[in-house]
């Protein structure tokens, strides 16, 4: 390879490498308007001083963009301004070797600013400028002995520092005097935009005292209203009979209830410490739970809340385990085969059923690794690749190569918005991305760093979904079922896969005990004797939790045994969002820290 290709290899390399950098930092809007007219005032600047030879105000903009941006928009703004001044002054091999030293000029500024800090003088800044000018040139020299030298002698290198010196002098001694100029302005101007676009949250520790002393002398801090999350959102969206609808305000059924109540499990809350206890609900309302897939969500549910999963005389491992067919399967289906699994491990069982399930899940892996609802041979979906996967590893099947093929397979099948499709090559959508975050949790990864080819990740993704009200939108443009939805959100936002281990039961506060009568508070002289005092009351007997009297009903769901899973049918799939909200703060929180900005 001759010295001129391999050069250009390298500064390519160079340039894809630095681009990449500046995408994947996803600079806003604004960041991008900014970078496009300072990177267009450096080439206009290189322009406009053409009739002085090397005299030009480029790289002090291009070092000052660095310096008060950061790296990533210091590069884009050297690189992009060679190569649009050189629609003026032509292209050619010089380009990438101009664009490579002006975007390291860039990210030599932001060094500047890490050593030295943001409060360089103007003396300071101009010593910078003129040592950049003097980089530029060395890097412009070498690009000459490269590409223009025949026998690339260390002789004919020399030859060109010395032919060059006075035009890498006037460059030097114009960067100076430009910065000298314009340098502490175009900073402070750059200084200023930074600080708008930029908070950082700082402990402020006499605001910290002050709250804490007020909270000791009055016995009680008043109390904030928190933002909605998914967690409060679902948490209001409970009905008074105990169950979930589609959303706040409709029936309850048992589809919606099992997921809410797994949403709320994997946030830690057991749901049988809710507003209305849960359980309950599932126990007064059996005939919910008919098909396979209802049982296995059952079990899952009843086994969160730390109960036996049995609904009544009913047990219902015994009832999943009628249905398992003599190839290992359950209906002979790879996803009511996985949630078999999530069932039977949930209950603590780790025999030969829950082997045989996983290895006939194996045996249906598709040659992309991903699989099929049913068996192999049909198009690979997310959600049933995720649920698989989950089995798979649920059953001890972590680090085999069909596990390492399906998490691949999930991997490159992230969109370019951070979510993911329900068919690949399809929109991205909450519940798809809920799947894949949780499957990618089981194998071990970390779903805050997938991020291919520079996306978000998928918990971003989720996160720009979720609305003020705390409830997660199936993509952009649908909320359907939204309590469906925001609790599989929230199972991947907390990054749990199934089945999900028993949830602790919170503790609540013992009363306390009523001060004792004082004659001055009843009128009385003397206190009441002891043997005549009336006894406590007795506490009152618990609830039943077993069905009501009279004819026991159910919500009717057209959904399949399938969809009680809660895969997503074609028809719900929808394109997906860009929204962004912040997550919710306590009051302690918002009272102990600042915002400095």
């Amino acid at each position: 390879m001759s010295w001129v290709a391999a050069s250009l290899l390298v500064l390519g390399l160079a340039l894809a490498a630095g681009f990449a950098w500046y995408e994947r930092t996803h600079p806003t809007s604004r960041v991008l308007a900014l970078v496009a007219t300072l990177a267009a005032l450096a080439a206009l600047g290189r322009i406009a001083f053409a009739p002085l030879p090397n005299v030009k105000p480029t790289t002090d903009i291009v070092l000052l963009t660095g310096y008060s941006l950061g790296g990533a928009p210091g590069f884009a703004v050297g690189a992009v301004a060679a190569l649009a001044s050189n629609v003026f002054f032509g292209q050619g091999p010089w380009t990438p070797w101009q664009m490579c030293a002006w975007g390291a000029i860039g990210v030599g500024g932001a060094m500047l600013a890490r050593v030295a800090g943001r409060e360089l003088g103007r003396t300071g800044l101009a010593v910078a400028c003129g040592l950049a000018g003097a980089f530029f040139g060395a890097v412009m020299n070498l690009s000459l002995w490269v590409t223009f030298s025949g026998d690339h002698s260390l002789a004919k290198l020399g030859a060109y520092f010395v032919t060059s010196l006075p035009f890498d002098l006037a460059h030097v001694v114009g960067n100076v005097a430009f910065c000298l100029v314009f340098g502490p302005a175009l900073v402070r101007a750059l200084s200023r935009y930074r600080q708008r676009f930029e908070v950082s949250w700082r402990p402020a520790p006499a605001l910290a005292a002050a709250v804490l002393a007020a909270v000791i002398l009055a016995g009680a801090a008043p109390q904030r209203a928190e933002a909605a999350t998914p967690l409060t959102y679902l948490q209001a969206a409970q009905n008074k009979d105990g169950g979930f609808g589609a959303d706040t305000g409709q029936s309850s059924t048992g589809l919606y209830s099992g997921w809410a109540g797994l949403g709320l499990a994997a946030a830690g809350r057991n749901p049988r410490d809710l507003k209305h206890d849960l359980i309950a609900y599932v126990r007064a309302h059996p005939r919910d739970v008919s098909d396979l897939g209802e049982i296995d969500r059952t079990i899952l549910l009843l086994r969160a809340a730390g109960v036996k999963p049995k609904l009544g005389n009913r047990d219902l491992v015994k009832e999943v385990l009628a249905k398992r067919r003599a190839n290992g399967s359950f209906s002979n289906r790879v996803n009511t085969t996985s949630f078999a699994i999530f069932a039977l491990r949930a209950a603590g069982r780790g025999d030969k059923a829950v082997k045989a399930g996983a290895r006939w899940i194996a045996s249906q892996a598709n040659p992309d690794g991903g699989f099929n609802f049913a068996v192999k041979g049909a198009s690979s979906g997310i959600d049933d690749t995720g649920a698989a996967l989950q089995a798979l590893v649920a059953a001890g099947r972590k680090r085999t190569p069909t596990a390492r093929r399906a998490a691949r397979f999930l991997a490159r099948r992230q969109n370019p918005d951070g979510g993911y499709p329900l068919q690949p090559g399809g929109p991205s959508n909450a519940q798809s991305t809920a799947w894949a975050v949780q499957a990618l949790v089981a194998v071990g990864r970390n779903p805050d760093r997938q991020k291919r080819n520079g996306a978000r990740s998928p918990i971003a993704y989720l996160r720009s979904l979720t609305t003020p009200s705390g409830k997660v939108r199936y993509s952009r443009t649908s909320t359907q079922t939204p309590v469906w939805v925001t609790a599989q959100a929230l199972a991947a936002l907390a990054r749990k896969p199934f089945p999900l281990a028993p949830v602790p039961r919170a503790r609540k506060a013992e009363a306390p005990a009523a001060p004792a009568a004082t004659p001055a508070a009843t009128g009385v002289a003397e206190a009441t004797p002891a043997a005549t005092r009336a006894p406590p009351p007795k506490a009152k007997p618990k609830a039943r939790t077993g069905p009501p009297k009279g004819p026991g009903w159910r919500s009717y769901s057209p959904l399949s045994d399938a969809d009680s899973f809660g895969v997503a049918t074609p028809e719900l799939a929808f394109d997906p969002t860009l929204q962004k909200t912040a997550r919710a703060a306590g009051w302690l929180t918002a009272a102990l820290f600042a915002p400095i900005t």
